[in-house]
Parts: structure tokens; C-alpha cells; sequence
């Protein structure tokens, strides 16, 4: 694509955000791509394409709170969740089962977001928004500055993809050990460990397809 092209496209995802319409059919994902491969377009588009993005998250997303808020609510909720597996080991069965399956349902929920929070930063991306998309996938989910992220190196990009999906795919495998300390009943085990194969199973079949590990592969496609 030429710059007139690229022009193009973002005078008319601007516009079409303002209106509300969003940016499907308008060939601005095409251009992000376009961008992605040359550190020149980057500079030049980098942030234009993130007031772009900005709008269009605002407009799509069901709930959003600012950062600094959600990153204390899924904190709090985190240690919650961790206090729950720590009252598990002062219960006897089946409450303990109980107990640690609660905390460990919390903590699934809040480290997913968390991962990919601590991961943006690290990759110098600026997280901004906690939020929920749709009433279908109310898993809550950060939205990180569109212009640091193109910044960022495309590793880094995905890894930070990545993040979430491993840190989820790992909770109900570290949460079968402190089980058999505390002498959980048997069918905890087995909840954890179908949990656990389940979820990567599901990552194998939809994710790679339709999210974190779709947009590892697709920013790993950018990696010279």
C-alpha cells in the first residue's frame, strides 16, 4: 500500500468511528498490518491509528473502567481467591475440595487479564482500560495503548498475547499439589485435571483460531 492508500483508509475509519459505525469493510486492519512490517509507517501512524482504535474499543466494549481501578478490583479479587485456597487447608472434606476449587475458579478468572498486564508493561506498553466486551465472553480483558504496541517489537507483541492463555492454562495444574497436601477428597483432582486438559484442549481448537493464540501467531508472523 502507498501512503495516499493508507491515508485513504485512516481519513475513513475516522470517520466512520466518529459516526459510530465501526471499521468493518473499510481496510483498516489491512493498513495496521501494512504498518506493522515498516518502523517508518510505525512512526508515522503509530498514534493516529491508536485514536482510531481508541474510539472504535469505546464504542464496541460493554463495560470499561480505567486501569488503575480494574487493576485493584482483579487484585483484590486475586487475594480473595487466594485466601479461599488458604481456608481450604484449615477445612475438613468435602470442604476443603470445595474451598480450593472456589479460590483456584477465582484466581482462573482475575491472573488471565493480570498476565497480560504485567507482560504489556514489561514490553513497555501502556495498559489503559480494564474491560468486558460482550455479554457472550464477559471474561474481563485489559486494552493496552494501540500506539505502544505497534511500537513494541513483534516478540514482544505476542508474547504478551500469550501471556494470559498460559497463566490459565497453569492454575489448575498448581492447584493439584496443595489438593494432596490438604487430603481434598478425589474428585478434586479430577475436577483440576479435567479442567486443565479441557482448556488446552479448547486452546488447540478455538484459540489458535479466534483468540490469545491467534494474535501470538499473527504477531509472530511480523518477527524478522
Amino acid at each position: 500500500m502507498d501512503g495516499a492508500e493508507i491515508e485513504g483508509v485512516l481519513a475513513a475509519a475516522e470517520q466512520a468511528v466518529e459516526a459510530g459505525s465501526g471499521l468493518a469493510g473499510i481496510g483498516f486492519w489491512r493498513v495496521v498490518s501494512e504498518v506493522k512490517r515498516d518502523a517508518s509507517l510505525v512512526e508515522a501512524y503509530a498514534d493516529r491509528i491508536a485514536a482510531i482504535d481508541r474510539k472504535a474499543f469505546e464504542a464496541w466494549a460493554l463495560v470499561t473502567v480505567p486501569a488503575v481501578v480494574g487493576t485493584a478490583v482483579m487484585g483484590a479479587a486475586t487475594i480473595a481467591g487466594l485466601g479461599l485456597v488458604w481456608w481450604a487447608y484449615a477445612a475438613s472434606p468435602p470442604w476443603n475440595g470445595l474451598l480450593l476449587l472456589a479460590g483456584m475458579g477465582v484466581t482462573l478468572v482475575t491472573t488471565h487479564g493480570l498476565a497480560h498486564l504485567v507482560s504489556a508493561r514489561f514490553g513497555g506498553m501502556a495498559v489503559t482500560h480494564w474491560f468486558i466486551g460482550t455479554y457472550r465472553r464477559p471474561q474481563p480483558g485489559v486494552k493496552v495503548d494501540y500506539g505502544g504496541y505497534l511500537r513494541a517489537p513483534a516478540r514482544t507483541r505476542a508474547w504478551m498475547h500469550a501471556s494470559g492463555a498460559i497463566v490459565t492454562k497453569l492454575i489448575p495444574f498448581l492447584a493439584v499439589p496443595p489438593a494432596l497436601v490438604m487430603d481434598a477428597p478425589a474428585w478434586t483432582v479430577v475436577v483440576l485435571a479435567v479442567l486443565g486438559v479441557g482448556q488446552i484442549v479448547t486452546d488447540v481448537l478455538w484459540s489458535t483460531k479466534a483468540s490469545d493464540w491467534k494474535k501470538f501467531r499473527r504477531e509472530m508472523a511480523f518477527v524478522k
